[in-house]
């Protein structure tokens, strides 16, 4: 049976949550969502104003940097470049998983100035994962671009102050590095389509069969309430060892003992607001 847009934006929540896994239990999530509705109201039109900014800025250093890199190639070099690349796209995956992490087990909405500009949208996310099918390039990708900022203008600095024999003897290092801002870059994009359940381009879907971007399957497992594994939302490749190893509950088990903080409290706590009928 074909499925329209309508009922598209509430597939993922019925296959993820209002689950019961013996730990915890959520009430069902979605558009109306008392929690999910609160927060919503909180994107304001300044925040809007800064993800413009920050894509402009960034979507230039990007191709500044880039220009630079291509025109500091050269061939006898391709293997180490490849190399680079490949490190680089698994640092932005590790780096998701870190930032996705820190945002969903900790802090609140009520944070000043973080609140409601950046922990608001990983609340929301818990309690409506299709919202982020709804928001548009610019406030999906925003913060992500923010994020590069910084490091692009310190390396467009580089580019534009030294010498070409200069530039051989960091351009390898800068490829890694304009790699992982690139895939920073698209993050969010990346996992936007993981919960994209039709329409999407030929090409998206076959980057995500091939697990070169993040899958829709490999996804919903974050998507199981209490959303502690699987924080890796790029390509996801770094999920499973991650698991295997026990990485994040020793990470919180670290943050506990240091600080006595345990986390995802203010996750469940607007997870478990009434809903809104």
């Amino acid at each position: 049976m074909a499925i329209n847009a309508e009922e598209h934006v509430e597939v993922a929540d019925r296959m993820s949550h209002n689950v019961d896994k013996g730990r915890v239990k959520v009430k069902r999530a979605g558009r109306n969502h008392a929690g999910a509705k609160e927060l919503a109201g909180y994107y304001s039109n300044g925040k809007r104003i800064q993800e413009y900014i920050c894509i402009i800025i960034g979507s230039c250093l990007l191709a500044f940097n880039t220009y630079n890199v291509l025109l500091n190639f050269r061939l006898e070099n391709w293997k180490w470049h490849v190399a680079s690349v490949f490190f680089g796209i698994v640092m932005s995956d590790f780096a998701s998983g870190v930032v996705h992490w820190l945002s969903d087990s900790y802090g609140s909405v009520s944070m000043p100035l973080f609140g409601k500009a950046f922990i608001r949208p990983f609340r929301e996310h818990h309690i409506d994962p299709t919202a982020l099918c709804r928001h548009d390039f610019i406030e999906a990708n925003g913060d992500n671009f923010m994020l590069t900022i910084p490091y692009f203008s310190y390396q467009a600095y580089k580019f534009s102050t030294q010498t070409t024999e200069q530039i051989q003897s960091f351009v390898l290092f800068e490829s890694f590095m304009l790699t992982l801002g690139f895939f920073v870059m698209l993050t969010n994009q990346i996992h936007k389509w993981s919960h994209t359940y039709f329409g999407l381009p030929r090409w998206v879907t076959l980057l995500q069969d091939l697990h070169l971007i993040l899958p829709r399957k490999h996804h919903r497992v974050h998507h199981v309430a209490p959303h502690e594994t699987y924080f890796c939302i790029t390509t996801g490749w770094l999920d499973y060892p991650l698991e295997m190893l026990g990485f994040w509950p020793a990470m919180e088990g670290l943050v506990e003992s240091l600080t006595g903080i345990k986390p995802r409290t203010d996750d469940m706590k607007w997870c478990n607001k009434e809903d809104i009928r």
